[in-house]
């Protein structure tokens, strides 16, 4: 019996025997997580001490000072360079502006110019006035602008001293030919009112009928219905 049991034990078909570790199974996870860390650190190690025996990491750090000393360079660069950009642009905005108050003071003094030629000729146009007496026109002015509207103008004065201020009317009377007929128009049609203290001056823009052909204006004064003065002039 004994022999049996025994040969049952030493052949195949004995039963199978489990060796197991006295450790639990979180120690020896935690054993080769000791045993890895370890061996990538010496790994890290090795690494490093290679690269600085071929000076690989010094040379990489060299680069490296450099590019942030040249990127430092090109920033100042470019905020100097934008700097001077807005400076000139500054400078252009304001030099614009001169020359743009420049051109306005230009534009009123050529109407200044202007208007002193007019007052200059209407002033020279009261001189020889004195040796007249009464109420005179001394200047009538009229052109045709487009063949549409004639632009006229009229210089009415006193040449007495203290006379007293005369109210009345201005007409104009146009002569002259309408599709190939004679023509005459006062305009406007009820006379414009007219008062003189010493001298007046008046102009305006007249419109014209369709296919009118200004010859003449006759510029007149009229106290109630009497004329008191008149003047006329030919349009070319």
């Amino acid at each position: 019996m004994r022999f049996r049991l025994l040969r049952r034990r030493l052949t195949i078909s004995a039963p199978r025997v489990a060796i197991r570790s006295a450790l639990p199974w979180p120690f020896r996870w935690l054993a080769l997580a000791v045993v890895l860390g370890f061996c990538a650190a010496v790994a890290l190690w090795a690494f490093e001490f290679g690269k600085s025996i071929a000076g690989l990491d010094t040379v990489s750090r060299d680069e490296l000072h450099q590019m942030k000393a040249e990127i430092m360079r090109l920033r100042d660069e470019g905020q100097e360079r934008q700097t001077v950009a807005l400076t000139a642009e500054s400078l252009l905005a304001t030099e614009r502006a001169a020359k743009e108050r420049l051109m306005a003071q230009v534009r009123q003094l050529e109407a200044d110019n202007r208007t002193l030629r007019e007052d200059l000729g209407f002033f020279e146009k009261l001189i020889p006035a004195a040796k007249t007496d009464g109420l005179v026109i001394r200047a009538l002015q009229a052109e045709v602008l487009g063949g549409m509207q004639l632009r006229w103008q009229v210089l009415v004065i006193q040449s007495a001293r203290n006379a007293p201020e005369f109210n009345g009317r201005l007409e104009l009377v146009l002569t002259g030919t309408q599709e190939g007929k004679p023509w005459t128009q006062t305009l406007p049609a009820q006379g414009q009112p007219l008062q003189v203290k010493q001298y007046r001056r008046m102009e305006g823009v007249l419109d014209l009928p369709p296919h009118a052909v200004v010859k003449t204006v006759t510029a007149r004064v009229l106290d109630g219905s009497a004329v008191r003065t008149t003047q006329t002039m030919a349009i070319e």
